[in-house]
């Protein structure tokens, strides 16, 4: 059973940050992105453990899912420091529903992205998600939010690779990723 995703709204006046639209960051010049990825990190990696760092953490996310839509700022976000960042909350994070989000902006990103760097760590990306699904496959609402994510991120591979004149050993899939994905399809 595949679950429709919900549109995401976030809440300007509780977002600490600017909130350009997807346009004015892809047109942005690198000193106000950098500006504005640093602050966006900055929240991110936020240690707080209150409700309302949680809230503004999940509100953030919000506002990634709406822009990384757009290819040209999908592409300057997965090849910044915020996707080590995401990698590093989705690992971390006490909050599922933030790793919910984590996992569907990665997912997101995963999407749109056109172009990967060489840096982008998408192998340990595609190593956390199927740990996660391991660790809770008997929990169908975790999976359903993690199994997106996976998949976009190993099509992204495959699609690069294919691209590619000369494939070569960039990004390494573990076995046990397929794995976990075919017991997925196989139980459910």
């Amino acid at each position: 059973q595949i679950m429709k995703q919900v549109p995401v709204r976030f809440d300007l006046k509780t977002l600490h940050i600017p909130t350009y639209s997807a346009e004015k960051l892809s047109s942005m010049k690198d000193v106000d992105w950098n500006d504005f990825l640093q602050r966006v990190c900055s929240m991110l990696d936020s240690t707080e453990k209150n409700t309302g760092a949680a809230r503004s953490k999940l509100n953030l996310l919000y506002y990634l899912c709406t822009v990384a839509v757009h290819k040209e700022v999908a592409n300057r976000l997965i090849s910044s420091q915020l996707f080590p960042i995401l990698i590093q909350q989705l690992r971390a994070a006490a909050n599922w529903d933030i790793r919910a989000k984590v996992a569907r902006v990665i997912g997101l990103l995963a999407l749109h992205t056109s172009e990967l760097g060489e840096n982008v760590p998408v192998s340990e990306a595609i190593i956390l998600l199927t740990e996660l699904i391991r660790e809770n496959f008997r929990n169908s609402k975790l999976k359903q939010c993690f199994l997106p994510a996976l998949g976009e991120l190993l099509y992204l591979i495959a699609s690069m690779e294919e691209k590619r004149e000369h494939p070569r050993e960039r990004c390494v899939v573990p076995s046990a990723a397929y794995t976990v994905l075919m017991r997925c399809l196989r139980e459910g």
